[in-house]
């Protein structure tokens, strides 16, 4: 089925859909239609079935009619020979609240069973029930073809609907209204009573894998599984519940809805099933993807990006950290504002769009590029700040070691315990956003600076990376980087590989650096071996960061790579400071 425009328009007994070339006669018969009344069990009246069939026969095309609780005919319409055109009702829906309160009622040339089409709609709109009634060659009632939602199963994926018999129409003995009122009291029965209590979003977590050229590999398989782990431990770290996964592996992205119309319908209805009320994407959508399939839904859609934003959000404290945060979401969200109702929106010339004033998606538009405006330059004041306290360590030549690493891999942990510290150390992803610095002192009256960055995370956007300059320029400034890698994570060669490359991004390659296998405690004794091979030149350091006897190796190659190296030792240099 196609959804089209609107129907029943001020009370007007509108005819919607495709009416092109009906004969006057033939509109004025359907809008005789809406005369029509029904008792409250019937799915159509023996004389609304004939009349319906009769019409759909002389113009050769499905018509239908959208039914209320009372028995009211709300809306008639006319598709073509193989399918219906809806009216617009509201968008897709997709809660376990209770029916929309239609039942559908619409005629099949061949007297063919349901289709796909109309077993979607009656899942998304949460149609009361949907019905098709054949139509005979002599344009009366064929056979009657019904279908209603069905409650879900706890624990086990199972059909949304169930295709009752068919049977010839004038045999049949479906009650409507009964039906109707015993499925809603089991959908409240079955209903899971931690959803009323569970005040968080509840998530469908869509997670789409587009294939290389070569395909089927077991890498991409394992890197599937990772994509759908870590995406699972944002939401748990964002307070997001996760109420259900769908994969899905394509060639190419659908530029519209990034996995195709019928496996978005497909999600959807899922999501109905398991009572999400967000669905979260991965990878990211594009603009035109977003808009899509928020029109398409009117379920929260975000992406991974904008999880990670969100999760910035709440671990922001400091007030750079903050400002940096609302940068980063609106340079995000600009490309992304939208205008969901058309029909108020200004035109450009013509009649209705003279005169002076400006849409709110302008408007909308206009104020968060002041506001980013405002925030750079803000942002800006604080790196100048930044600038000279880095200008102070550079005159007493302090150096400056900071702390870099996937995301949860340990760093805050290990600042801990090697400054004797209490940075906020949790077991979730992002537990530090602000960059924080602490000094450590070595024998012979050495001292440097340690910094703990935020974490790094795959596939992290350019624009993302950018809005956190406090913690890059305490990178840039780094005379030694700290690669701390959780040896125990089943995907360590692919966080560190995802690591190095952002680091290499960030111009920082050449930055000499030590690579710090923290977790070694978890890893069998069988599997340790290889891990403090070292690793493209660099020097590997087995660690436990809540050890602090096992940090020893680790400070004794600090002090190795700054003073005999003569990393430590460099004079201050005009240029190394920041512009």
């Amino acid at each position: 089925m196609h959804r089209g425009s609107g129907a029943n328009l001020g009370g007007l007994h509108v005819v919607t859909g495709n009416t092109t070339g009906l004969k006057a006669s033939q509109k004025h018969a359907l809008e005789r239609v809406y005369r029509r009344r029904l008792r409250p069990g019937e799915v159509a009246s023996p004389e609304l079935a004939s009349l319906l069939c009769g019409i759909s026969r002389e113009i050769e095309r499905q018509v239908g009619i959208l039914v209320g609780r009372r028995g009211d005919v709300e809306h008639v319409f006319v598709g073509d020979a193989s399918r219906i055109y809806l009216p617009e009702i509201g968008r897709v829906r997709a809660g376990r609240g209770r029916f929309r309160g239609l039942r559908l009622v619409h005629t099949h040339l061949r007297n063919e069973p349901l289709t796909r089409d109309d077993l979607v709609d009656l899942a998304l709109l949460r149609l009361d029930l949907v019905a098709a009634i054949g139509v005979q060659p002599d344009g009366r009632p064929a056979d009657l073809h019904a279908a209603h939602l069905l409650p879900p199963v706890e624990g086990k994926p199972t059909s949304p609907w169930q295709i009752l018999p068919s049977v010839p129409f004038h045999h049949s003995t479906l009650d409507a209204a009964a039906l109707i009122g015993a499925l809603e009291e089991e959908f409240d029965r079955v209903a899971p009573s931690a959803v009323a209590t569970d005040k968080r979003d509840r998530a469908l977590l869509v997670v789409i894998e587009i294939r290389q050229r070569r395909s089927g590999t077991v890498a991409q398989l394992t890197k599937g599984v990772e994509k759908v782990q870590e995406l699972r431990e944002l939401c748990r770290t964002a307070g997001v519940g996760v109420m259900g996964v769908i994969e899905q592996r394509r060639a190419d992205a659908d530029p519209k809805y990034l996995i195709g119309r019928g496996k978005l319908e497909e999600v959807l209805i899922r999501a109905m099933q398991l009572d999400a009320n967000v669905l979260i994407f991965d990878p990211d959508l594009t603009p035109v993807q977003a808009h899509a399939i928020a029109d398409f839904t009117d379920l929260k859609v975000i992406d991974r990006t904008m999880l990670i934003l969100d999760i910035f959000a709440q671990r922001a404290k400091s007030r750079d950290g903050k400002l940096q945060v609302e940068l980063a979401q609106l340079r995000y969200r600009l490309p992304r504002l939208h205008e969901k109702n058309t029909m108020m929106s200004r035109l450009t010339g013509g009649i209705g769009g003279r005169g002076p004033g400006e849409t709110k998606l302008e408007e909308n538009r206009r104020r968060a590029r002041e506001r980013i405006h405002r925030l750079e330059k803000e942002i800006d004041r604080f790196g100048e700040q930044r600038a000279g306290r880095r200008a102070e360590r550079v005159r007493r030549r302090l150096p400056v070691v900071a702390i870099v690493g996937y995301t949860n891999a340990g760093k805050s942990t290990l600042l801990n315990t090697l400054t004797k510290s209490e940075v906020l150390a949790e077991d979730k992803l992002f537990a530090t956003l602000d960059p924080t610095t602490r000094r450590l002192r070595f024998p012979h009256e050495r001292e440097i600076i340690i910094a703990d960055t935020v974490g790094f995370i795959r596939d992290l956007p350019r624009d993302l990376a950018r809005a956190f300059r406090a913690t890059l320029e305490e990178l840039d400034q780094a005379d030694l980087l700290l690669h701390v890698v959780d040896a125990a994570d089943p995907a360590h060669e692919q966080q560190t590989a995802a690591v190095e490359g952002i680091l290499t991004d960030l111009g920082l390659a050449e930055t000499p650096r030590l690579l710090v296998m923290n977790k070694i405690d978890l890893v069998p004794l069988e599997e340790r071996a290889p891990l403090v091979r070292p690793d493209r030149g660099l020097a590997v350091v087995a660690i436990s960061a809540q050890d602090p006897a096992s940090t020893a190796p680790l400070l004794a190659a600090i002090e190795l790579a700054l003073w005999r190296d003569g990393l430590g030792a460099r004079p201050a240099e005009p240029e190394a400071l920041p512009l």
